[in-house]
């Protein structure tokens, strides 16, 4: 990203604020005609992404180029269009109306210009996925068996990628979404940054685990969680706390690869921390019909185990290895915490509305200006005109490239669904599952985790749940006898806890690579050792499937009992590969653990009190070996 200075620099930061600042009036005043509101939020995001992008390493890093300036001329160009003639789009019959030269070539600029777009702001391979489905919708006719489509003409191609706002495509409800609720969300996390909630986190965090045995570590866990609640990205949560857990983390004696993976595991987990979890939560609010807050809560025991394996793991690391606690001159007091505790009091406003089921806009809308208000009350945290104008304006730079992202993943998604391409891929693996739920899920899992290896997290979600929701609810509502309204939120959980863990896994992870930068390490070994320490992401996810308790759906006794062997089971998992739990383990405890933690977790086939008493009593004779033996080598009195 350039760093633009001079009259350019005030003028894109003013345009980006202005922009954010727009969205957040209307998520408390309401929104202009969809087609048209669309319209202004790609007019407004995608051009200055070329001015803040270079379009190579060979590029000016000061100031956009001439071409730079042509690309954002011709990137406003089509939706720019498309605000005039609001009402004549929205009128138009879809695929019935003609779609003439002028239409064409307005789909033409407007596609290129975010192919180029996306490529510069985000990620390379997501703008290769949707040239290949483009050009899958025009030479899929060519192909055998169940890639072969139907012919499809230019017009036709271009008008569902582009203008189809029922639909998919580049205006379809993907957009929609993003110009609403996730903008408005990402606005409350840049005050909530730009307030100093980030410095109560990241202090709360030290306090709470900074004296403790590998005392780093646990802070960058505890503070990657609470950022989790301002920003759904692991990469730019990686950015912010791993400057500082990182180098802690190695000061007390961790390698730098291991800090490195923890750091990045941790960062990846806040995507999945209510009550702002990432932006492909959103999208499942709108792609499920389901009311954010039911997301928030069915998810927020997934969360909270993911975030106690790390710990666990942590833990047991930490003290096989003998490290040591924070340096109590970098351990904040409890006084210093409390200096900026008033900044919670906005979470718990978004938090009470939500549960009182006001709508996610108008929610956010009122914790933003919350936010302001309340950090008004100290001269540390107050806010000036300035600090507004910075946090609307970093709302702006974060939702330019997510905005190009999801109309890319609109236009993927539209490629798929023209061509009966989720019905094909479906039934392909569907097939190779054979019929078992087990499998169908392992399947669908490494399709999420090598769709994340090329493009971001909410990208990857929106075309695994196009593939994978239709098969897990048809296997799943025969193999478990749920009803396919019972199944529909566990299916969309599932492949969203795995397309949040890709970010973290080989063998592109891009949170572990951001680590591994900040770490001084191979970006592989982090990536490797990431996806150690979120090992309970895999669990988790297939628990949603299993256990639908985990959603706090059931009688008290059963959701207690389906989260006790799911922590049973991962202090198993988790003592096994750190070779620790008391004390040093021996091989053969080792594999006790392992097994039986894998049992408690993946052994549907017993009752949910078989599995509680395996994983139980796998820890439970280790603890009581260790403990004998302790008191053994204490000589007597």
């Amino acid at each position: 990203m350039r760093s633009l200075s001079g009259w350019l620099g005030i003028a894109v930061t003013a345009w980006m604020a202005a922009a954010a600042a727009i969205h957040l009036y209307w998520g408390g005043f309401g929104f202009p005609e969809p087609v048209w509101m669309r319209g202004f939020h790609l007019a407004v995001f995608v051009p200055p992404l070329f001015l803040m992008y270079p379009a190579g390493k060979s590029s000016p890093s000061g100031k956009p180029s001439v071409a730079d300036w042509l690309w954002a001329a011709a990137a406003a160009l089509p939706h720019v269009w498309v605000m005039w003639n609001a009402a004549a789009v929205s009128d138009r019959m879809e695929y019935v109306d003609p779609f003439g030269p002028t239409l064409m070539a307005l789909a033409v600029i407007a596609i290129v210009t975010l192919l180029e777009a996306t490529r510069r702001a985000v990620e390379p391979g997501l703008a290769w996925m949707v040239l290949i489905s483009l050009a899958y919708m025009q030479f899929g006719h060519l192909l055998p068996g169940v890639l072969n489509t139907r012919v499809f003409t230019p017009a036709e191609i271009l008008e569902s990628a582009w203008l189809v706002p029922t639909a998919g495509g580049v205006y379809g409800p993907l957009t929609g979404i993003v110009a609403t609720t996730i903008a408005i969300f990402i606005v409350f996390g840049a005050f909530m940054q730009g307030s100093g909630t980030g410095r109560l986190f990241s202090n709360l965090g030290a306090a709470v685990a900074g004296r403790y045995s590998g005392g780093p570590a646990k802070v960058a866990v505890i503070t990657s969680g609470l950022f989790g609640t301002m920003s759904g990205s692991s990469v730019s949560n990686v950015i912010t706390t791993g400057a500082m857990t990182i180098p802690l983390m190695k000061r007390v004696g961790y390698r730098a690869s291991v800090a490195g993976g923890i750091e990045s595991a941790a960062s990846v987990g806040g995507a999945l921390m209510p009550p702002v979890m990432g932006a492909a939560a959103f999208v499942m609010a709108e792609m499920t019909n389901i009311p954010y807050a039911e997301i928030i809560k069915a998810a927020a025991i997934g969360a909270v185990l993911y975030y106690f394996a790390i710990l666990a793991a942590v833990h047991f690391e930490a003290k096989r290895a003998g490290m040591q606690p924070m340096a109590l001159a970098d351990i904040p007091a409890w006084r210093e915490v409390l200096r900026d505790a008033h900044l919670a009091i906005p979470i718990f406003v978004l938090v009470y509305l939500m549960s009182e089921r006001w709508s996610g806009n108008f929610a956010a809308f009122v914790a933003t200006l919350a936010m302001i208000a309340i950090a008004f009350l100290r001269r540390r945290t107050r806010m000036g005109w300035r600090e507004i104008v910075d946090s609307l304006a970093s709302a702006g730079q974060t939702m330019a490239p997510l905005a190009v992202s999801i109309a890319g993943s609109g236009i993927v998604v539209a490629a798929l669904t023209s061509t009966g391409m989720v019905v094909a891929f479906g039934g392909i693996i569907k097939e190779l599952a054979g019929g078992s739920l087990p499998w169908l899920l392992v399947l669908l899992c490494i399709t999420v985790l090598i769709l994340g290896m090329g493009i971001p997290t909410t990208p990857s979600y929106i075309i695994a749940a196009a593939i994978g929701v239709p098969q897990i609810i048809e296997v799943g509502t025969r193999v478990l006898g749920y009803s396919a309204a019972d199944l529909l939120l566990p299916a969309h959980l599932f492949l969203f806890y795995f397309a949040v863990i890709a970010d973290a896994t080989p063998p592109v992870a891009a949170a572990a690579f951001a680590a591994a930068a900040i770490a001084g390490s191979s970006p592989t070994i982090t990536s490797v050792h990431a996806t150690r320490f979120g090992i309970a992401g895999f669990t988790v996810g297939f628990a949603f499937i299993y256990d639908p308790a985990i959603m706090i759906r059931g009688s008290l006794a059963e959701i207690l009992l389906v989260t006790a062997i799911q922590v049973a089971a991962l202090a198993s998992v988790t003592a096994a590969y750190a070779g620790y739990l008391t004390g040093p383990l021996s091989i053969g405890f080792r594999v006790l653990l392992g097994a039986t933690g894998l049992i408690g977790a993946f052994g549907y086939f017993l009752s949910d009190e078989a599995r509680f008493g395996v994983a139980l009593l796998g820890l439970a004779i280790p603890l009581a070996w260790q403990a004998v033996a302790g008191r053994r080598a204490i000589p007597a009195p």
